[in-house]
């Protein structure tokens, strides 16, 4: 069975939240799980000065518990998977997380293990979604049947030139697209949802 557990995003701006997600993720894992951190939404220029941030960020665990970390790399993902109990996929650029994720054969290459997401990385692996940065709906990758709405009612692109989200709205288009029959799941930041499959 592999656990997914899909964020909404901003974890940075909601500490209990955080810990909250982190808790979850770690769940029966015993007490030295390995996470292995997956940036492919960022630039890759960014990847080891980020890192450190990530590692803050989810290293909050719960009493008892030390994550140990690694840093996901395309070339070598695969057999990075082999060896973690946690495959995290951050947030960032839709489309950057996509074409980097288009070579692997999901959900078969984490079959197994807790799958975490953030933003971005939920929109990768839900049916379909509306996009914040594109304000569209799309297509993910399907590997859980759900709709899903990330940093819903928030700031999120306030200050973008095409004003803010209306995100009545954005329900609405997602609710009216594709499958009708998905659940939509629209979270306010930092929260999230477990789903076993």
């Amino acid at each position: 069975m592999t656990k997914y557990v899909l964020n909404s995003g901003a974890l940075k701006k909601y500490p209990e939240k955080g810990q909250a997600f982190l808790a979850e993720i770690v769940k029966g894992l015993g007490p030295n799980p390995k996470m292995l951190i997956c940036l492919f939404a960022q630039a890759r220029e960014d990847w080891e000065d980020k890192i450190g941030g990530y590692k803050d960020l989810m290293g909050n665990a719960p009493q008892g518990v030390s994550v140990s970390f690694e840093l996901a790399f395309p070339d070598k993902f695969e057999e990075q998977i082999k060896r973690s109990d946690i495959v995290y996929i951050h947030g960032g650029d839709d489309d950057l997380l996509e074409y980097r994720f288009s070579k692997f054969d999901l959900p078969k290459i984490w079959e197994g293990k807790v799958v975490a997401t953030s933003s971005a990385g939920s929109n990768l692996v839900v049916k379909q979604y509306w996009t914040c940065d594109w304000r569209v709906c799309r297509e993910g990758r399907g590997v859980v049947p759900i709709k899903f709405i990330p940093h819903f009612d928030s700031d999120f692109g306030a200050t973008d030139p095409r004003g803010p989200i209306n995100w009545q709205q954005a329900y609405e288009e997602l609710k009216n697209y594709g499958d009708k029959s998905l659940p939509i799941h629209a979270l306010e930041e930092g929260d999230f949802i477990v789903i076993n499959q």
